[in-house]
């Protein structure tokens, strides 16, 4: 699909978050194991769709699936002119994109999606799990968000690393994204020790649910100076870091690393977001998106420290494998989609 028209439907959109916009695509493209397959569809009413989607490189078409997006890539989901659908569109979006995967259509929805989108993939077939993502509201700027919606524990905190000499440094070229990638590697040698097993199988397991180098620099690539790698250290010596994307009305945290026995004592993580949701404040931005979190986990406590909300992602599953196959071979062939096509667990 064209750049400009996803584009010119973009522009009209303005719930759209980062997983959605082009510098987006560009990046998942960049990776090189996946084709575009977003679709365009225009109707009647004079409203305008449009369905980030792609799919692995190199497969025959007898297994094929799509997604909206693969594995790590995250949120994804229809775009559409105001933001809005009526649910003779919507459903026939569902019915014409679960067709387009030969095994598996797959999409996940932006927080907050136009419940349309939701009521109406059931009915065409769609299994749906609920998922969560933490949201902080910025629409009456930072010094709202500072004394209403940051606790006082995060305000503390935040006073802690600055009396402790915590040091801060952001850059928009690239130039520290390799000081992530080296806090990163702390963490999975972390874990290994922790749960006693080899660094490649702690490096193999996180590369699931974060980010390798690569994909890093794909991004910082795509994004230009809409990537912030936001860098604290002590003493001069790197104790954790941020990535914060930007685009529309939404700063989007990333992903994070950190020297857990350095930084948590110095409460760097909670500066570096006071210094970047402040910055999102600075720019106009409505939304940071802080990700997702298990409601009951120390990250969602951590989130809502710092005044997110959740909010609640969706992600829609069309399965085609026949409904005769016996229940071992279904999970032996949905195993095998996995390993093959990059997507989430099913």
């Amino acid at each position: 699909m064209s750049s400009p028209l996803w584009q010119s439907v973009l522009e009209t959109d303005e719930a759209a978050v980062v997983g959605q916009s082009l510098p987006w695509r560009e990046a998942v493209l960049g990776d090189g194991r996946f084709s575009d397959a977003s679709v365009h569809y225009a109707f009647a009413s004079g409203r305008e769709v449009v369905l980030p989607l792609v799919r692995r490189r190199r497969l025959p078409s007898a297994a094929t699936a799509v997604s909206s997006w693969p594995q790590v890539w995250g949120t994804g989901g229809p775009i559409s002119t105001d933001g809005r659908v009526t649910p003779d569109e919507a459903a026939f979006v569902w019915r014409e994109a679960a067709r387009r995967g030969t095994l598996t259509t797959e999409v996940t929805l932006r927080p907050d999606a136009d419940p349309v989108w939701l009521s109406t993939a059931s009915d065409a077939g769609y299994v749906v799990t609920a998922g969560s993502s933490y949201l902080l509201d910025l629409a009456r700027g930072f010094d709202e968000v500072w004394k209403s919606r940051f606790r006082g524990t995060a305000r503390t905190a935040v006073r802690k690393a600055e009396k402790l000499g915590v040091e801060v440094e952001v850059d928009r070229t690239g130039r520290l994204a390799h000081v992530y990638d080296e806090l990163h590697e702390r963490s999975v040698r972390r874990r290994a020790t922790t749960e006693g097993e080899p660094v490649w199988l702690s490096r193999w397991r996180m590369s699931r649910v974060s980010s390798t180098p690569d994909q890093v620099a794909l991004v910082a690539a795509a994004f230009g100076k809409d990537c912030a790698t936001w860098v604290a250290r002590r003493d001069g010596q790197p104790v954790a870091a941020i990535i914060v994307l930007s685009t529309g009305g939404h700063a989007k945290y990333w992903r994070g690393a950190m020297d857990k026995g350095l930084a948590t004592p110095l409460r760097a993580n909670d500066l570096l977001h006071r210094l970047a949701v402040e910055e999102a404040c600075d720019q106009g931005r409505r939304w940071y998106d802080m990700g997702g979190a298990h409601p009951e986990s120390a990250l969602a406590a951590f989130k809502t420290k710092l005044g997110a909300t959740l909010h609640h992602t969706h992600e829609l599953r069309a399965r085609r494998l026949p409904a005769r196959v016996g229940h071992e071979a279904r999970l032996r062939a949905e195993t095998l989609v996995k390993r093959v096509t990059g997507l989430k667990e099913m």
